[in-house]
């Protein structure tokens, strides 16, 4: 339907030009990304160095590998992270000849200059909002589990659909890593999008004893003051910053909190399972006496973890899900182009 691996690779090269020609241009949509997302203007450029720009052959064959296939897939894209779209297309492209897109309402800016800049023909925007009236075979939907279930029930039957749910990210710290460095290349991770991706760590898991998960939640503190200071946090909704002050009020009656201007950490009581903290640079420290037990802590959340960070793969992935991203610390925003973000079967 879709032609062979190098023609759908090459596909992708394009949509990755136009990519780096949005890029290039970036400063034309920062002011409306900013408005549309919360972000600081800072938190807007921050943003745009994790649009995928360029790829390697074997990452693009990887992802064509993982495509199904399809005549005509329409995207139904979310506004968590304004820069998600691009893997979106991409993996849109590599499944279908035709694409069509419906970006998000609150942020459609960044789908619409991909789509303007690409050289080709092969993807359109579409605003529908009815799908029964698409004569796409496959829909690929991201968003709330609500949204999910709501194209699902309008579908016609038959329909192919690929779900992208809503998932979160952990970093598990063994007894080995090197507190500060490690900590620091967290931070970012963790400002990055302020948090609102699937891929933004709000669970940091610590392999010893109380003293050491107290040391990293006081360095956490330390690094998100000090990352606030380059790049701010944005915006929060009135819900956003009532959720965060019941969980900063949670934490700090049952456990210790380090709370700054824009961020907050906590470390729950030990032996309690982590509490799943709010959007908007906010973390949970877990301790974990050994890393066999990092599976019982993460076992509630499991079928909601997207990705990983640490500082030993070798030794944390027997421990995480098998569907979760593992990465290295600080380059959890930025995987491979390999496949969709989020593994998990929809």
């Amino acid at each position: 339907m879709n032609g062979s691996v190098a023609s759908r690779v090459s596909s992708i090269r394009r949509l990755l030009a136009a990519a780096q020609r949005v890029y290039e241009r970036r400063e034309q949509l920062s002011a409306v990304v900013s408005e549309s997302t919360g972000l600081s203007t800072e938190g807007v450029e921050l943003g745009f160095g994790y649009l995928e720009r360029s790829a390697s052959d074997a990452d693009l064959t990887a992802l064509v590998g993982a495509a199904s296939e399809a005549s005509h897939v329409h995207v139904i894209l979310s506004a968590n992270v304004f820069v998600a779209p691009l893997r979106a297309l991409a993996l849109a492209i590599a499944t279908a000849p035709k694409v069509t897109v419906r970006p998000s309402a609150r942020d459609p800016w960044l789908t619409r200059a991909l789509v303007a800049a690409l050289d080709s023909h092969s993807v359109e925007i579409l605003d529908e909002r009815n799908v029964a009236s698409l004569d796409a075979d496959s829909l690929h939907v991201y968003g709330r589990d609500a949204t999910i279930a709501a194209v699902r029930a309008q579908a016609r039957s038959g329909t192919q659909i690929r779900a992208h749910g809503p998932g979160l990210g952990v970093v598990v710290l063994t007894r080995d890593a090197e507190i500060d460095a490690a900590v620091a290349h967290v931070a970012v991770d963790v400002a990055a999008f302020d948090q609102r991706g699937c891929l933004s760590p709000r669970v940091v898991v610590v392999e010893g004893s109380l003293a050491r998960a107290t040391q990293v939640g006081e360095a956490m503190h330390r690094e998100l003051a000090l990352v606030a200071a380059r790049v701010p946090r944005g915006r929060l909704d009135p819900q956003e910053r009532a959720e965060a002050r019941r969980w900063t009020d949670t934490i700090s009656f049952a456990g210790r909190t380090w709370v700054g201007p824009e961020h907050a950490v906590g470390l729950g009581p030990e032996g309690e399972l982590p509490t799943l903290p709010p959007v908007g640079r906010h973390v949970q420290i877990a301790r974990a006496p050994s890393l066999e037990l990092v599976r019982t802590l993460l076992e509630p959340t499991a079928r909601f973890i997207v990705a990983v960070g640490t500082d030993d793969p070798a030794r944390v992935r027997p421990v995480v899900p098998t569907h979760a991203r593992l990465s290295p610390l600080g380059h959890m925003q930025r995987p491979p182009l390999d496949g969709p973000v989020d593994r998990r079967s929809s």
